[in-house]
This record gives structure tokens, sequence and C-alpha cells, in this order.
């Protein structure tokens, strides 16, 4: 009897284990994660216009406030460091970066820009170390953002409270440039 009881609780641990391992690791098996809903939207180093699911049929990403206009570009660090610009006059935006599984690793707003413009160099320790040897001019007025990983993505969000804004908004969406800034 002791034996059928042990090994009834051996089979339940074990049982239970599996069932919690394979619960972890359903993140990094999705294949609908952050990253391939935003590479759904557009081409790498190309900032997409993220639309509400209730102004297009898409609906490939879930927006809950209709008073923002959202881009996102995808990034791949191994080209080199990418910059992030964008003219931006409105009342208030904001620039978050993650990680390709979606997981916030910086963020800002219009309060971190000393011009109001948008001016962000995102690189690895390495490049980083590179940038700074020799400053391009490029980079003079840029925030620096030292990110250990290899990909990423950056969330671009303008605040447009009414119509005449949104407009303003997408012409400035259109001008935000995400690109690969090669290292001698």
């Amino acid at each position: 009897m002791g034996r059928l009881f042990h090994a009834i609780a051996l089979g339940l641990a074990g049982a239970g284990i599996v069932h919690i391992a394979a619960l972890l690791l359903v993140p990094h098996f999705a294949s609908n994660d952050a990253w391939s809903r935003i590479a759904a939207l557009g081409p790498e180093h190309d900032f997409a216009l993220v639309e509400p699911a209730g102004r297009s049929s898409s609906g490939v990403i879930e927006v809950h406030d209709p008073e923002f206009a959202i881009a996102a570009c995808r990034f791949d660090l191994g080209g080199g460091p990418v910059h992030v610009t964008a003219e931006l006059d409105l009342r208030f935006w904001s620039v978050s970066i993650f990680n390709d599984r979606g997981q916030s690793i910086y963020s800002f707003n219009d309060r971190n820009s000393s011009s109001g413009a948008l001016d962000l160099a995102i690189a690895t320790p390495v490049q980083m170390v590179e940038l700074r040897k020799d400053l391009p001019d490029a980079f003079a007025d840029s925030i620096f953002v030292e990110a250990d990983l290899s990909r990423g993505m950056v969330v671009l969000r303008l605040f447009e409270p009414d119509p005449g804004n949104r407009q303003a908004a997408s012409a400035m969406l259109d001008g935000a440039a995400c690109a690969p800034y090669p290292l001698q």
C-alpha cells in the first residue's frame, strides 16, 4: 500500500512539474507575440502607423486610447546603432523601447528633449563605446540608450485630442525615421 501511495504521489508531482513548465514556456513559443504583430505592419527600420481597431479593419494591435496616434518601428542592432528622429510639434509625445518579447526596457517623453524634437540613439554596450570614441555630428543632441539586446521595437505615441491634431500627428509620424547607423 505504501508503494502505491508513493508511486501516485510521485506521478502527480511529475505531472504538476510538466504542466507548470509547459505554461511558463508558452510565451517563448507563442507565434502571435508583439514582434510578430508589429512585423505585420511594415518592414524593419520603418515606422508603421498602428491603427486602432475602430479606425481600421486590421486590428493588429489593440489600442486603448483613441486620442493617441501610435507608430512602431522594429529594429535590429546587428547592423549598428539605430538613430530615431522626428520633428514633433505637439503638446505631448512619448517614446518606449521594447525588446523583441514586448517587455519595456526604456521610455521617456517630450519633457526629456531639450528641443522638443525626438532624437534618440539605441546601441549595444559595445556599439556605445565605439560611438562615444568619436561622436558623429548626427548624434550631437541625441538621447543615448544602451540596450543589451539584438533586436527590439520603438513605439512612438502622439497626443491628438481633436481631428485637426490627428492630421498633424499623422504628418509627423510620416516624417519620423528609424534608421541604422553603420559604424566604421
